[in-house]
């Protein structure tokens, strides 16, 4: 029983300083009257309008016993109705002067917007599709495209999230794109500017700053970070350009970081794998980190099993 009040004790403690934490850092109070949006409801909608956009990819159903109007009318409708309730509850989070009928007459119209804009980004995602098996000699048909691959899936995210961003929705895009990131390790930001024909191959481990502009037919590999030379100045340098432009038919090969909001990829160009570049490059250029020579050497020293030791110098 001794320690059965130890142990109470010691929660009591905890249970204080926690209490305490919450009273002193505005970040962990409630705000009366006030929710953030809810991250399931806007992964649910992520995933319905995955279904309505590629019918017969991500559900049970078999279009052929479906009327085409119906499936997507009953789509949209939930997308559209949880889009407006998700966007009302991050402008009124966000800003509190912001009257309820405001609030919701905003995301009426970005909503809408929103729903008009789903048709476009089908097309766009069909020519990232299309990118992906051209750029691909692993992939075996278009739907091998579609249902497995990450680069195809983050791509996905991101142009649904940067029609809200350019609409100045607060907290959903970033749900969104970090949605993408913790499924396929690819971190694109919802406020880059991506052309068509986009593909990222493999995937894992790319970055897309928030400022970055990519023209059309770009292709990336694993690696690749597009990224700002300092972010030391931090807030400072909120909606200043910090990220490169990358023009178009560039293929960007593994591992390699391109930084800064100055500099330029120039159209055709191809960057090799492992590049550290802070300056622009012309177009029509080629890229190349030289791998270090490597030389083999006999030590002529007798080996415990008899054997000559490789020596690789670098």
């Amino acid at each position: 029983m001794e320690m059965d009040r130890e142990l109470v004790e010691q929660f009591q403690r905890t249970v204080s300083e926690i209490y305490c934490n919450y009273e002193k850092n505005d970040v962990l109070t409630s705000k009366e009257g006030r929710h953030l949006p809810s991250r399931s409801s806007i992964i649910d909608m992520i995933k319905e309008l995955r279904r309505m956009m590629f019918p017969g990819y991500f559900g049970e159903e078999n279009m052929t016993n479906y009327v085409g109007d119906y499936y997507v009318g009953s789509h949209m409708n939930n997308i559209y109705r949880t889009l407006k309730e998700q966007i009302i509850l991050a402008f009124t989070y966000c800003d509190e002067a912001l009257a309820a009928e405001e609030a919701a007459a905003r995301a009426e119209v970005i909503s809408r917007e929103f729903i008009t804009k789903v048709p476009q980004i089908q097309e766009m995602l069909l020519k990232d599709v299309q990118a992906g098996f051209d750029g691909d000699p692993a992939a075996h048909s278009k739907e091998d495209i579609i249902i497995s691959y990450p680069g195809l899936f983050a791509i996905y995210v991101y142009r649904i999230a940067h029609e809200l961003y350019i609409q100045d929705v607060p907290l959903i895009p970033r749900i969104m794109t970090e949605y993408a990131h913790s499924r396929t390790g690819i971190d694109i930001n919802a406020g880059a500017r991506i052309g068509e024909y986009f593909f990222i191959d493999h995937g894992t481990g790319v970055v897309i700053g928030e400022t970055t502009i990519i023209g059309d037919h770009v292709k990336i590999y694993q690696g690749v970070t597009l990224g700002g030379l300092s972010t030391r100045q931090g807030q400072a340098l909120s909606g200043v350009k910090r990220h490169p432009t990358i023009e178009d038919n560039v293929t960007i090969y593994s591992g390699s970081s391109i930084l800064g909001g100055d500099t330029v990829i120039g159209h055709d160009s191809v960057i090799g794998g492992n590049a550290f570049i802070t300056s622009s490059v012309a177009p029509q250029t080629k890229v190349i980190v030289r791998t270090p020579e490597m030389t083999f050497k006999d030590t002529n020293k007798k080996q415990d099993d008899d054997m000559s030791s490789w020596v690789w110098e670098i």
